[in-house]
Order: C-alpha cells, then structure tokens, then sequence
C-alpha cells in the first residue's frame, strides 16, 4: 500500500498530535512500536493514520492502513521500529528440557530456525551463575553461546574422553524420526569427513586446540548441552537460555549445501586469495572468462555456489565486469571529461568516474566502514538522515537562504556530491558546494559558531567564499532537526569485491591505468598506495587520494596467440600472477549441455583435434581449442560447429604453412567432419594457390 504525500516531517507532526491528544485504546499497538531517541513508543498504524490526516485531510482510521506497509514505510523514513516480543525462557537439566514457551517440544528442534537467543547461563545448584567468557571477535547471545559455554564449564571432562568417546558423544537429533548426529572432533578435517558442511561451531582451547562439532539453530545442540549435564554435571545444576522469535527477514536461509573443499569450491579461489591479482592465459575457448564468474561466485558467496545466477542482487554489486579493447582508455576505466548540458542550456564537460574507480569506492566504503565502531556509524547515519530529511523538504530554487553576512541564495540542486546554489546579485551568480563537507561538519558532533571554526575543522588558515555558504546551510539543518528518532547500526561485515577484466591484453594496459599501477600492486595496497589521479585538480577537493583497498581482488584474461600479448606492459606483468589453462582444464563446463552422450563425444572430438593440432611443427598448446566453443552444440551440430567455427579459425592458424591442404585434411579427419558430396576444401582454403 502506499502512502502518497507524506514525508518526514508530516510523521513528525503526527508523533506530536499522538504527544497532545493520546491514544485511542482501540489504536493501541498488539506488536509493533515505533521508538524514539527519548524511549516514547507510538504504535505504527496508528502513527501513518495521523500523518496521512495531517498531509491529506483525511480521517483518522487504521482500517485501510496494512502493519507490514506502515512499517516499512516508517522505516524507509529512519525511524525505529521493534516488536513486542514475547520473552521465553528455556532451562536445561540433565532429565529435563522445559520452556516457558508452550509450542516448544524436543521432538522437533527445527523450529529453532524461527527463534533468536538474548542471553544464555549456567546456573549450579548452590545458585552461582557462570557466564561465557567471548573470545575476542567471537559475536555475543548467538546460536553457538550455549554449547560454547558448555564446553566451557565441562573443557576438562570433554577433553579427557577418548576419541572412540567423542566420535560417539550425541550432539543433535531434531525430530524422533531422524538420525542422530554424532561426533565432537580436533580438527575440521576430521569432522568432515563424517559431514561436509558449514554447520559446525569451533570452540578453542589450551593455546590453539580445537573441539568442533554440528550446530546449526538455536536448538540444534540441546541434545549435547543435556548429555554434558548428565555426564559431568552435578545434581540441581541447569543451563538457563532466554530467547525470542525471529522477526521476517530475520529467519535462517535453508542449511547450505556440502562443501568439498576447505573453504571454496574451486581451487583457483584460494590462488586469487594468496595473490590479490591474477591473469588467466590460454588458448582460445579455454573457459577463462567462465572460470573468472565461477570463482567470482564462489568467493562472494563463501562457497555455497558457483553459479553467477544464483548470487542476490546485493552479491551482484560485489562484482564488476569489463573487456578491454584497442579504443579503450583512462577516462573509461579511471575518469575523464564528458560532455554535459548546463541548466541554461549551454553545452560544457563535467568530471565523470570510470567503471573501476566506481567500483573502487563500494569497496573501499565497506571496507572503511567495516574499520568503524558502532558509535561512529549512528553518527553517519544521523547526519546522513537529517541531510536527507532537510533537502527533501526545500523547494529546488524556492526557498531561500542567507549568509552570516546576509547574502541571499538558493538552493538549486542536490546530488550525492555536490550542492548547487544560486546567487543573485553576487558577481559569481553560482557556487557548487561540497555535500561531504557538510556531512563531516554534521558527523563531528561539534557546535560551529562562525564561519572561522569551519576553516579551522578542516584546517584551513583562511576560510574560504564557499565555508559561508556552508555554515548557513549547517545552521539551517540543525535548526530543523526537531524530534528525530533512533536509527538502528550494525558493524559492517567486511566484504570482498570481484573485478573481472577480460581480454585484458587488448587494450593498450598504461594508457588505461595510468598511475594505478602503483596502486594495484598487492603489496601496496590501502593507503600505502595513495595516487592522485590525472584530474585531481578537478575534484571537490584538490588533495583527495585514489588508492585500492585490501578488499580487491582483479582476474584478467588472455589469449596466448593473440598478437597483442607480445606487447602486454612489463610492469603490469609483476603485479599479477599469471597461471595458464589448457582445454582440458574446464571441461566440466560441458556439463551445460545436459546431455551426458552429447558431452562425451564433444570430449573425444575436442581431444582428438587438439592432438592433431600440436602434432603440426608450427603450432603447440596455445593453438588447441578449448571446451567453451563446444557449448555451441546446444544449438548447433557438430557439422555447423565444424563449418561455421572452428574451421575458419585453424584456417587462420596455418595460413601461409607449407601444404595448408593436407593439415586441414588431417584436422577433419580427427574431429571427425565428413564432407558432403560436392564439396572441396580447396573451395574453404581460399587462399591457398
């Protein structure tokens, strides 16, 4: 449902109007509330029916206003919204299981997946309560707290079994009618060899030794928590577990499927870890663009999948694709100068970012972020709402504003970067703004006074024309911060980002990249590996750095028989790690095709033809063809494929070879091409005499 004409301000207004008029009993909130800064709860329903009469006149009346909409509309606008979750609480004996929740049976645990822990203890018989002791990085009240803590309070007696003990000792049984999962282990190599997947939990002990073991849900392991009570503990001791249920969003994903590798899927994933920057050469066909998506996949997604398609679109932004070409260049990749259309018609250039930099800055934003506390993003995201909040409520080159100096302006257009101003009368009628100044000044927390202070903020010995200007802005935004509303954080995980160059060898590599070389380096990366860019002076601020973080990982290809790659830049080829392919390296590929008989005969013609290939004195491995130009099949026959493909190219190979004609005699005949009747290779060798 939507909510035509209400803003910010008018759910303001109406927090105000619930403040003096109260709430109807039959308004009240069942669930959901809406909180804010000084802990006053509104319910939400109600909150968007007042607004919605403050901004169009209509009644008050939650009828038509559904709760999921009402909420996210309150939330898209910054506001805090929590549910009156019901508190359960869950106590662990070594004869019993019981819960405060009634729905709760042990005879399916996987209605863990629907609930979220709050706090976890043991509690002994003579009343004392031992909490877990965090590890540090180790997150709190998580799925993984309490056999963690169990494993605390019994490390002793778990460590001192035998290893027939801990292969044997009962971990989790979700329903009556499934199997119990078995087996506390030393090392991840052991424990999956008895179950490939991610569904384990690793506690540490004695300087580096592990105990690793299934866990999955919030109940995944009560099994094993009562088994450790029964085993070691004393009579009257529990373990007592506080829990909530999950709110949508919150639910687990389904388990993720095996994996059959230590980490990744695919082996070349922890090459592009160890080396930050690899190239793929190889023949043609080889799989090398394929492969570079497929290990994209399989880091993004932490080894659940290897197939581009099944990545969210959230995934999607950590990858970025691009193919080289002769007519490529820096202002592509890195920036440049484009042409734009001024406001009054009047045709000029403007300072566009290419795809990489881009690129770069998603990076480098989440790997910024993720190095800050949670303190320090509220205060982002505070400044961030209340520049949001003012400029949407500006009228573009309406509303006017004033200088300490009583210089009237306008504001004429906002973007991510830049404010645009008017200014009648004044000599320069119009100024651009840094929109990041502003912001900084906001996030800082520091009450500017005077256009001085901001000059001294951003260490300036002189304030400049446009710090007047921004200090009235400043001024503006803070006076229309009203009541605002606490805004939810979260650390930012830290992610990693995919950049895919193929066909890197065609574009002429130092007039793309410029000064970044220096920067791509894996062993400068971060801020050690600061550049300015060719536009520097352009940019809002002049001193601005470009650098790649540590986040980065790049994966170029080429063709080795390509001509440009004689001409490939020295000082590109140090700063990766080249690893070559051969068509035999990605034939599981094929398995595209569907059709296992399909497959196999593209195999044999494929291996056969590459053993002619080689076999000719002139030509080697780089000549041979690979499995990519064999998916062609699934719209083709092996004849189409011969004649409209991979014959012109071996024609190309051999051009100017003694005796053309018996050589591709010799590769029809290995990948099995039956001419028909009427028809000559001398007709396809044309340029032979």
């Amino acid at each position: 449902m939507a909510f035509p004409n209400i803003n910010r301000q008018h759910i303001l207004d109406a927090l105000r109007y619930i403040d003096e008029n109260g709430i109807p009993s039959h308004n009240q909130s069942m669930k959901y509330d809406l909180i804010t800064d000084d802990g006053k709860k509104y319910p939400t329903k109600y909150v968007v029916a007042v607004a919605d009469h403050l901004a169009n006149g209509t009644e008050i009346s939650t009828e038509g206003v559904h709760g999921t909409d009402a909420r996210s509309f309150l939330k898209k606008h910054g506001f805090c919204i929590e549910a009156k979750q019901e508190r359960y609480e869950l106590i662990v004996t070594a004869n019993d299981v019981s819960s405060t929740d009634e729905r709760f049976t042990m005879d399916d645990l996987t209605m863990g997946d629907h609930y979220k822990p709050l706090d976890v203890f043991f509690q002994k018989a003579n009343g004392e309560i031992i909490k877990r002791n965090y590890r540090k990085g180790e997150k709190r009240n998580s799925n993984q707290t309490m056999p963690r803590l169990a494993c605390q309070i019994f490390e002793k007696q778990i460590v001192a079994l035998s290893v027939e003990e801990k292969e044997n000792f009962p971990i989790c049984q979700y329903k009556p009618t499934h199997g119990v999962f078995r087996g506390i282990y030393d090392s991840l190599e052991g424990f999956r060899k008895q179950k490939k997947t991610l569904e384990y939990l690793t506690y540490h002990y004695d300087n580096g030794r592990k105990l690793i073991f299934y866990c999955w849900n919030i109940f995944s392991t009560l099994l094993f928590v009562q088994e450790c009570l029964k085993r070691f503990g004393a009579e009257g001791d529990r373990f007592v577990l506080s829990y909530r249920e999950k709110e949508t969003g919150e639910i687990n994903p389904p388990p993720p499927p095996p994996l059959e590798t230590e980490k990744y899927r695919n082996p070349y994933s922890e090459m592009l870890m160890e080396s930050k920057n690899i190239i793929f050469r190889g023949a043609p066909g080889t799989g090398k663009s394929y492969l570079a998506r497929e290990i994209a996949t399989d880091i993004i997604s932490n080894g659940y999948f290897d197939d581009y398609t099944q990545l969210s679109g959230e995934q999607r932004k950590q990858v970025e694709f691009v193919q080289f070409h002769p007519s490529y260049d820096y202002s592509d990749f890195v920036e440049g100068l484009r042409p734009q259309i001024h406001e009054d018609g009047t045709m000029g250039f403007a300072l566009q970012d290419g795809i990489f930099k881009k690129f770069i800055q998603r990076a480098r934003k989440n790997y910024e972020d993720s190095q800050k506390s949670k303190e320090t993003i509220e205060k982002e995201i505070s400044a961030q709402d209340a520049m949001e909040n003012f400029f949407s409520s500006v009228e573009l080159g309406v509303d006017s504003f004033e200088t300490i100096n009583g210089s009237k302006f306008f504001i004429t257009s906002v973007d991510e970067r830049c404010i645009y101003l008017s200014i009648p009368g004044n000599v320069t009628d119009r100024l651009v703004l840094n929109t990041d100044e502003i912001r900084k000044m906001l996030e800082s927390g520091e009450d500017f006074q005077k256009v001085k202070d901001i000059a001294s903020f951003f260490g300036k010995q002189f304030a400049s024309q446009a710090y007047s200007y921004d200090f009235a802005i400043y001024k503006a935004i803070k006076e229309t911060k009203n009541k605002t509303s606490r805004k939810m954080a979260e650390q930012e995980t830290l992610k990693k980002y995919i950049f895919i160059i193929d066909e890197i060898n065609r574009g002429e590599i130092s007039k793309i990249f410029g000064e970044l070389f220096f920067a791509i380096d894996p062993g400068y990366r971060g801020r050690a590996g600061e550049v300015s860019t060719q536009y520097a002076n352009l940019h809002m601020n002049p001193e601005e750095k470009f650098y790649v973080p540590d986040n980065v990982y790049i994966i170029g290809t080429m063709n080795d028989i390509d001509r440009s790659v004689d001409s490939f830049d020295f000082a590109m080829r140090r700063r990766f790690r080249f690893i070559e392919l051969k068509a035999e390296n990605c034939l599981e590929m094929l398995s595209a095709l569907e059709n296992e008989a399909l497959e196999e005969e593209a195999i044999q013609r494929m291996t056969a033809l590459n053993q002619e290939i080689v076999n000719v004195e002139e030509l080697n491995e780089n000549y041979q063809i690979g499995p990519a130009y064999f998916l062609k099949l699934k719209h083709l026959t092996f004849d189409q494929l011969w004649t409209d493909y991979l014959q012109p190219l071996l024609q190309d190979y051999i051009q100017g070879m003694y005796d053309e004609r018996a050589i591709m005699k010799r590769f029809e005949q290995a990948y099995g091409y039956k001419k028909k009747d009427g028809e000559d290779i001398d007709a396809a060798v044309t340029h032979e005499g």
